[in-house]
């Protein structure tokens, strides 16, 4: 079986996370660029991939995996030996892992929408994730346990809450707590980080400069 994965990927957003993992991993992928600015996630060709006109999205051996913490679960499995997932068997990390993978799409995303639009998440017996103070300590004692998510050990998990945390501390929807930011600032050290985040700005660039001309 080829593990070469496709990437469905637009510059600055949540696929960046996804592009800097298949860095962490080593993996072997190609990259299929959408310019969100001329509004190709929402033509047919792309929608044929995902319905939902959003990325990451990744293409593997004809499967189709959408959302972000399913993307980086099949990545981080597909490249074991690069050991940023737990083992799935006798590894007392994985249900650690699982755990904070869980709790950033299920949880932390939600709490994220609903602290930016400034609406009430509702009463915590109804909301998936309680309330955001609550969800906020959770994350903060967990990352006072650091250096990592799980402790001593570097995984996918660092990865996907590293970038999430810089993203969402950067626009002052969570704050910018020194436990926050020291953990930001360690992930964000690595070199996988800077790699993407130029690419990315270059990519930005291009379709910017792409868009002006259309304009024009």
């Amino acid at each position: 079986m080829s593990r070469r994965v496709t990437l469905f990927h637009s510059p600055n957003t949540r696929s960046s996370a996804a592009l800097t993992l298949l860095h962490e991993l080593g993996a072997d992928f190609e990259l299929h660029v959408l310019n969100m600015k001329a509004g190709e996630q929402r033509q047919p060709a792309y929608l044929a991939v995902n319905p939902m006109g959003k990325v990451p999205a990744i293409l593997h051996e004809g499967a189709l995996v959408t959302e972000q913490v399913a993307v980086f679960l099949y990545l981080a499995d597909l490249w074991a030996e690069a050991r940023l997932a737990p083992g799935i068997v006798n590894d007392p990390l994985r249900g650690p892992y699982l755990r904070w993978m869980a709790i950033y799409g299920s949880s932390f995303e939600p709490a994220l929408v609903d602290r930016a639009m400034k609406r009430d998440g509702g009463a915590s017996s109804m909301s998936v994730y309680g309330d955001f103070d609550t969800l906020l300590k959770t994350i903060t004692d967990q990352l006072a346990q650091g250096p990592w998510i799980l402790g001593s050990r570097f995984t996918a998990a660092d990865v996907l809450w590293g970038t999430g945390l810089a993203w969402t501390t950067g626009f002052g929807i969570v704050p910018k707590l020194p436990v926050i930011m020291d953990y930001v600032a360690r992930v964000g050290a690595r070199p996988s980080v800077a790699k993407v985040r130029e690419f990315d700005a270059a990519l930005a660039d291009k379709h910017a400069a792409s868009a002006a001309t259309t304009a024009g």
